[in-house]
């Protein structure tokens, strides 16, 4: 495709298009590219046909489009930058002669009807570097209608007399990226024994699926050591174990939970495990893996939360400081929420070191008002259950409540 040369290649092509014509015409004449109000200086006088390249906008069609051969699928490159330039053709006769100007612009006006599409060879022989000409999308000039109020403010921004002119777009000019595509190395198999992809509309034969997640007392997150139902079709396992995989964009390597004697065919039941310093609060997606007629299968995956829990409270001169399980990662996102306050921790600036991991946080709360508060922390967009569903019917925590005097 074309380089950054391209747009100059279009006007200097069209220049030396629309020179030929008018000399073809009338014998003499010049075709310049310069602003309306420069046009005519320098004592140039004669026949004149002046391009204005007025306007550049983006394509459409191209913009974020990869065309070929450049990018291939499963490669990844920057889409070529697909450009409509917008032309303004002004006609001056010799003499400022009017009728030779109208002259001038209907020869002008005529070529582009003839040969609105710009000629390789043309392109090549005006300006090579450009590689225009390689360009697999032509461009193509097409006349636009410019009303009155376009043509005042068009010609009202150069401050100069109006002279009959005619407009054109020029489509499109693919500028090609100067970053580099990045390419995959080939795929050798796609899976074991280089079956590629298995895939069944009917789950006939019958193939595992999650479909549903049960939480403790309906909740909307989980805790550690709570026990968690996946409920769904085809969970029995032929060695009756099954193993729930647990993933955290935080964590280098998915958890993985052995589930011993799973014979239930709708149904799989685990327990979190209580390892606060390995399993962060945050979001996770959950699915198994089962040994069904002699072949492993991995079911869907299904989106899970897992909440902070408090477990101890301890305001002291407006500072609070929580205990909690699991343990807060340095790189987390962590908040205190006070009915609808949002307070960030309180960070140790002597400390040579932040800790990697900690299950303890203090909050300054001397810029909160007196009141009643409930307590929620926060921690990668997850919060702390504030809502004792265990009752009937629910209630808030009342050891989550704090009293600031």
């Amino acid at each position: 495709m074309s380089n950054s040369v391209a747009i100059a290649a279009v006007t200097a092509t069209l220049r030396n298009l629309i020179a030929s014509a008018i000399t073809d015409e009338l014998g003499s004449g010049v075709v310049t590219t310069q602003p309306p109000d420069k046009a005519r200086e320098n004592g140039n006088n004669g026949n004149q046909i002046n391009i204005f390249l007025y306007q550049v906008l983006p394509n459409a069609a191209l913009r974020n489009r990869d065309l070929p051969p450049r990018v291939k699928p499963g490669e990844t490159g920057q889409a070529p930058l697909a450009l409509n330039l917008y032309y303004m053709l002004t006609a001056y006769g010799k003499d400022n002669d009017d009728v030779l100007g109208h002259r001038l612009l209907g020869r002008a006006m005529q070529v582009l009807h003839d040969y609105p599409v710009l000629d390789p060879a043309l392109i090549k022989s005006t300006l090579a570097e450009s590689d225009l000409q390689n360009q697999i999308e032509k461009v193509r000039f097409t006349l636009q209608p410019l009303n009155l109020e376009d043509i005042s403010k068009l010609w009202t921004t150069f401050q100069t007399q109006y002279r009959i002119s005619a407009a054109y777009e020029a489509s499109v000019v693919l500028i090609d990226s100067s970053l580099r595509i990045k390419s995959p190395l080939p795929v050798l198999t796609r899976g074991p024994g280089d079956y590629g992809v298995f895939a069944q509309a009917d789950l006939l034969p019958p193939f595992p699926a999650i479909e549903t997640l049960q939480i403790p007392n309906q909740q909307t997150s989980a805790r550690l050591s709570e026990i968690i139902t996946l409920e769904g079709h085809h969970l029995d396992s032929d060695d009756e174990r099954a193993i729930v995989i647990l993933h955290n964009f935080r964590l280098p390597n998915p958890i993985q939970i052995q589930i011993q004697q799973q014979t239930k065919y709708k149904e799989i039941t685990f327990e979190l495990p209580n390892r606060p310093a390995d399993i962060p609060a945050g979001f996770y997606t959950v699915k198994t893996k089962l040994l069904r007629n002699g072949k492993e299968q991995v079911t869907n995956a299904l989106p899970l939360t897992v909440a902070p829990q408090l477990q101890e409270l301890n305001l002291s001169d407006r500072t609070l400081t929580l205990n909690f399980t699991p343990q807060v990662w340095r790189e987390q996102s962590v908040a205190l929420l006070l009915s609808d306050r949002e307070i960030l921790p309180q960070i140790d600036t002597d400390a040579t070191e932040l800790p990697e991991k900690t299950n303890t946080l203090t909050f300054d709360l001397t810029k909160v008002p007196a009141g009643d508060y409930f307590v929620r922390l926060r921690v990668d967009g997850v919060d702390s259950l504030l809502i004792n569903r265990s009752v009937k019917p629910p209630v808030f925590d009342s050891r989550q409540k704090i009293t600031l005097s």
